[in-house]
């Protein structure tokens, strides 16, 4: 009963904003979702992940450990994704993408922060950062058939971890003054990130939902299953091997659907992935949570 009571507490605050932002849509009010994604992903993520870093008391061979290890299991799961994406001969620049990359940011770093605190929001960062980079390279190659190395460098939340890694890993700190501006900046993210999740599923129009709702059990079947492996394999300490699990466990990202849309696959197919892999990660979410407290 009581763990039953801490993983509510922990997943309750995480649905129940998205569930705002979805009843907010649904009652016809106004939300301009290109400018909150911009604001939360130029300015307060990126300010989000720099002092979190730049504040973490971990070790930086812990924090190696796990960005080798989110590297290793984000790899193990793209090849087993693409050989499953073959075998059930989907499309490969429509399906491959968004079953490989989850929503780290929007539920991973949220989850991980109400789940083991500062800590875990240190450790779910690092994991964020290595899927941001294979998704603004790898990951639009797969979509696109082009991905640019440079362009990923240029992305704010990149350079915040490239600087707060450096603080870190220099011990420095900015001044009182400027650490407080960052962290009020920074605390805007989770929220709105929340909200705007719960906008997006409200708006998208998806298709061929039961074949979604089978591939996101398949998706969260491999993701939680490798992700398990290579965490046992880096020897990882509990909470980093639980935010590893968690982080590749999240479900299909609305920027999945944002980028099949741009680069011409098919987005109401992506956009039923979302929508399935979401509602899964309802029930999926806290049941994994329990095992891994």
């Amino acid at each position: 009963m009581n763990l039953a009571l801490t993983v509510l507490e922990i997943v309750a605050p995480v649905f129940l904003l998205a569930a705002i932002g979805f009843t907010w849509v649904k009652l016809g009010a106004e939300y301009r979702i290109r400018f909150v994604t911009q604001l939360s992903m130029t300015l307060g993520v990126p300010c989000l992940i720099f002092t979190a870093l730049m504040k973490t008391e971990l070790e930086p061979t812990a924090l190696t450990a796990l960005t080798l290890a989110s590297v290793a299991a984000y790899a193990a799961v793209s090849v087993v994704t693409a050989l499953v994406v073959r075998l059930l001969r989907l499309e490969t620049r429509t399906f491959t993408a968004p079953l490989i990359f989850g929503n780290t940011g929007n539920l991973g770093l949220p989850l991980a922060l109400f789940a083991f605190g500062d800590v875990g929001l240190s450790y779910a960062v690092v994991v964020f950062a290595v899927m941001a980079i294979l998704s603004f390279t790898f990951g639009i190659w797969l979509v696109a058939g082009g991905g640019s190395p440079v362009k990923v460098l240029k992305e704010p939340m990149v350079a915040a971890t490239l600087l707060g890694a450096l603080f870190l890993w220099q011990g420095w700190e900015t001044p009182r003054f400027l650490t407080n501006t960052l962290d009020l900046i920074g605390q805007i993210a989770i929220p709105l990130m929340l909200i705007t999740l719960g906008v997006a599923v409200a708006r998208l129009n998806a298709s061929g939902l039961g074949r979604a709702v089978l591939l996101s059990v398949l998706k969260l079947a491999i993701c939680v299953g490798l992700a398990w492996s290579v965490g046992r394999f880096f020897e990882l300490d509990p909470v980093a091997f639980a935010v590893l699990v968690l982080q590749v466990a999240t479900p299909v990202a609305v920027t999945s659907y944002l980028l099949a849309e741009k680069y011409g696959a098919d987005a109401d197919a992506v956009a039923g992935l979302v929508v399935a892999s979401t509602l899964l990660a309802v029930l999926a979410l806290p049941a994994l949570l329990a095992v891994l407290l």
